[in-house]
């Protein structure tokens, strides 16, 4: 079992936070992510895990066991970094067995060792090789390799995928989420790539300016988003904020947005003041009927879908709509939402609103 419990973590550096009290479980066989912008706080917080960093407070457990202050050799945790960090002047076989190596297993284990990662990895055929000569993929096949070779309890992975090529990147994120699938590993994977975190993560933390902002399953941060900035950062394009300024009672189930009431989930909490009405592009119908109106600006042909600019009295709207379906520039259409998938912020702290359909996701910050 190789569970992860971060509780109350913060780290330091002089006057700078690079990551605030945050807490969040990694479960015992999990492909995590820890998504954010650059220096958001999120490769601070994986090393802290790894013991490259010590946390200025809080408690960091692994197997249940208090390791924040231990050094990295006591923590039985592999750390794949983006750039390889391979060993040149070796072949791929000696750099996949160096660390059994060092902790002097006997040749004859090691060779069974690494030719069973090698065969895992598809790297067989160039064990043999030296590493300067290999491709981009090949490479950090062998740095995983090396990695898997030990049986860690756990997996650091610092944007393993960002030095390669867009396409073979893609290709390889499968490779990995398959990989781990077989191993069933606990996995902490950092990255900047909303859609990667999208594609292969069982739980996304999502970190901005060292405050985790949520964390949840894929589905659930995409759907349920806890502040505006996850609905922004999540999602290609990203939530329509339609902002408004109002009241809105408790249990209420519409909005009045240029003086139409437009459907919204069952709140659990009122506010007032400066609002913001959160819709995702798919959940926007265009009609030709329809108080609430909007004027086309653009459009973008997608293939199979189209995405749709429109002029609303509450600021710019995108809908993703059939490809088959006509809008012309400057005409006017109705618009209607899907009232369950609506999500509604506090404009001022940038928090969403609860509603009776939003899932437990914890939030903190």
């Amino acid at each position: 079992m190789a569970e992860i419990v971060i509780k109350n973590v913060r780290k330091e550096f002089g006057d700078f936070v690079a990551v605030k009290e945050s807490s969040f479980t990694i479960e015992d066989g999990e492909f995590f992510m820890l998504l954010g912008p650059s220096g958001c706080g999120k490769t601070t917080t994986l090393r802290m895990i790894a013991g490259l960093e010590l946390p200025t407070s809080g408690e960091i457990y692994l197997d249940g066991e208090e390791i924040s202050q231990r050094p990295p050799s006591e923590r039985d945790i592999a750390f794949v970094f983006q750039m390889f960090a391979l060993y040149p002047h070796m072949n791929v076989r000696r750099n996949l067995s160096y660390p059994l190596v060092s902790q002097g297993m006997p040749r004859r284990q090691v060779k069974a060792k690494v030719e069973e990662v090698a065969a895992i990895l598809g790297i067989t055929d160039i064990l043999n090789r030296p590493v300067g000569g290999l491709s981009g993929g090949d490479r950090q096949r062998v740095a995983l390799g090396r990695a898997i070779v030990r049986d860690p309890k756990a997996f650091m992975m610092d944007e393993p995928l960002g030095a390669l090529d867009a396409e073979f990147r893609e290709h390889m994120a499968e490779e990995l989420r398959a990989l781990h699938d077989r191993m069933g590993a606990t996995t902490v994977y950092v990255t900047h790539d909303q859609l990667e975190a999208m594609q292969m993560g069982d739980k996304i933390v999502v970190m901005n300016n060292a405050v985790v902002e949520q964390f949840g399953t894929p589905q659930e941060i995409y759907d349920k988003p806890a502040s505006m900035f996850v609905a922004d950062f999540i999602g290609s394009p990203s939530m329509n904020f339609l902002r408004f300024e109002g009241v809105v009672a408790e249990a209420a189930q519409s909005v009045n947005l240029a003086g139409q009431a437009i459907g919204v989930p069952r709140l659990r909490q009122g506010a007032s003041g400066h609002l913001v009405f959160g819709v995702r592009p798919e959940h926007v119908t265009l009609s030709d009927t329809g108080g609430y109106r909007g004027e086309v600006l653009a459009s973008e042909y997608l293939g199979t879908t189209q995405i749709i600019t429109l002029d609303t009295p509450n600021g710019d709207l995108k809908a993703r709509i059939d490809s088959t379906q006509t809008a012309k520039v400057g005409e006017k259409v109705g618009l209607s939402f899907q009232a369950p998938k609506v999500t509604l912020f506090d404009e001022a702290t940038g928090k969403a609103l609860r509603s009776e359909l939003n899932h437990e996701v914890l939030a903190h910050g």
